[in-house]
């Protein structure tokens, strides 16, 4: 790893080293391969983190890289294939795109013939933005036909199209959203305040659907319902199983709305839903991710708990007719296929995403699938959520000196460990101490945790992702360092 031991960050002189070694005036003949490398190689790489390739760096859902999967992206940066157009007769990556789809699609408990419109992306940012944007076409023009007319905001541009439908407000209907959601929002020309919380106030991460159907119901508006799998703080899922998703369903179709799902990194536990899975502790998560068959759009993120490298995302909707509407190259004929159409046709990428230039991130992704399997995916998820539990466990204790978040005092420690999936959410129980807690624990290089903000004060955050999770050992150095912390 590119961080010293076993210690998951730089030393602030590697930091220092480095940042005084950076070229910022362009060298007028260069510095040549070998120099370069070495600058590289013995500047570089000692200052940065071990996000990747340390289990115990928890910030950010960040997840590995499988071996296989590393190995996998080495080939295709050698091959640098751009998979932009399906070109049969010429490449196979978007055969190899369109077969790691299928292969995500099946592990993910999904039909890919229910999911027509599947394309990665960077990342679920990227993903959101697609997502919504394939949304915000369905909205319009649902609404415009409903008024006995057309209107779409491809063609016509947002605002034409939405006076046309009668629209005044589209609104983003959602439970304490990722601050991706509202970026995206603000990408498509929504706006952040169009993103609203619709939350029960006695279970934020949950929906109010009297405040819900409230919404739904405002004259002159056009909705996208939202759901959070999970809430980033905390990793509760939003819904609660099939009823609730048929509920959400009648609610969108009544209303003319579009149903988007962010599961960045809640998606994984799908993989809990296979008939073979009878560990009861896993009854929560199974249904907070129970009936998201129901929804027109899913954001995924690959590189979080499929942990393959950065950056892969990817995007499910139901309607490829309406993505390429959206995503389309207009008046482009040298980007054609020349691929003969048919149901089974692979679209070429460009015309169902963000992008046009696209680099081979689906060979990792195939890769890591190929090597694992259901199998060994699940066995990396049951270790995360044992390790995750066994956190929470530890801070939840009333000798550890913190405090396991959410507090509920009604339910015992059993229920409490039942909800956790990835995310611990905790804070020290001592005001002084918690409000440096993030540095203390990080200054120790043994771990890292990321900081955040639940109920107006200060949290930290154990997000485990890494497929190289031990719960033993890694337990062991958590509770070393929660327990040096503490005692200072």
């Amino acid at each position: 790893m590119s961080t010293q031991g076993d210690l998951v960050l730089p030393s602030q002189a590697a930091l220092e080293h480095a940042r005084s070694t950076l070229l910022t005036d362009l060298p007028s003949d260069g510095i040549g391969y070998e120099q370069a490398q070495h600058h590289l190689e013995n500047d570089i790489v000692p200052a940065l983190n071990g996000s990747s390739k340390s289990s115990r760096y928890y910030g950010f859902v960040t997840g590995g890289s499988l071996p296989i999967a590393t190995f996998a992206d080495k080939l295709a940066v050698e091959e640098d294939q751009n998979v932009q157009v399906h070109l049969p007769n010429e490449t196979v990556a978007t055969n190899v795109e369109d077969a790691a789809l299928k292969m995500l699609s099946r592990l993910l408990e999904f039909e890919p013939s229910d999911w027509p419109h599947r394309t990665f992306t960077t990342g679920a940012t990227a993903s959101n933005v697609v997502g919504l944007a394939c949304g915000r076409e369905h909205i319009v023009a649902e609404a415009a036909r409903r008024r006995g007319t057309e209107a779409n905001v491809s063609d016509d541009g947002l605002l034409a199209a939405t006076q046309k439908a009668g629209i005044q407000t589209i609104q983003i209907l959602t439970t304490v959203p990722h601050s991706s959601l509202r970026k995206a929002a603000s990408i498509l020309g929504l706006g952040h305040n169009s993103v609203i919380d619709v939350s029960d106030p006695s279970a934020p991460h949950r929906f109010s659907h009297d405040l819900l159907q409230t919404h739904l119901s405002k004259p002159n508006s056009a909705s996208i319902i939202a759901i959070s799998a999970a809430e980033v703080n905390t990793g509760l899922f939003a819904t609660t199983g099939l009823a609730e998703l048929t509920t959400l369903r009648s609610l969108a179709d009544t209303h003319g709305a579009w149903i988007h799902v962010d599961a960045a990194f809640g998606l994984q536990a799908r993989l809990l839903l296979s008939p073979t899975i009878t560990n009861p502790s896993y009854t929560t998560l199974q249904a907070g991710v129970t009936g998201l068959h129901l929804a027109d759009s899913i954001t995924g993120d690959a590189h979080k708990m499929l942990n393959v490298p950065y950056d892969s995302g990817f995007i499910l909707t139901k309607s490829l007719p309406l993505a390429q509407r959206v995503f389309q190259n207009p008046s482009a004929a040298y980007l054609s296929s020349s691929a003969a159409s048919s149901p089974d046709a692979i679209p070429s990428p460009l015309h169902i995403g963000l992008e046009n230039s696209r680099r081979f991130r689906a060979l990792p992704i195939y890769a890591s699938l190929a090597a694992h399997g259901r199998a060994g995916y699940l066995s990396i998820l049951e270790k995360q959520i044992a390790l995750a539990r066994s956190i929470a466990a530890y801070v939840a204790a009333p000798s550890s000196g913190y405090e396991l978040l959410p507090l509920d005092p009604g339910a015992s420690l059993e229920e409490r460990l039942a909800c956790v999936y990835v995310i611990v959410l905790f804070r020290a129980k001592d005001e002084a101490l918690n409000e440096g807690l993030v540095e203390r624990v990080n200054a120790s290089r043994r771990i890292y945790v990321s900081g955040t903000r639940w109920e107006g004060r200060a949290a930290a955050r154990f997000a485990v992702a890494n497929w190289g999770v031990d719960g033993v050992t890694d337990l062991e150095v958590v509770k070393g360092v929660l327990g040096e912390v503490v005692e200072k």
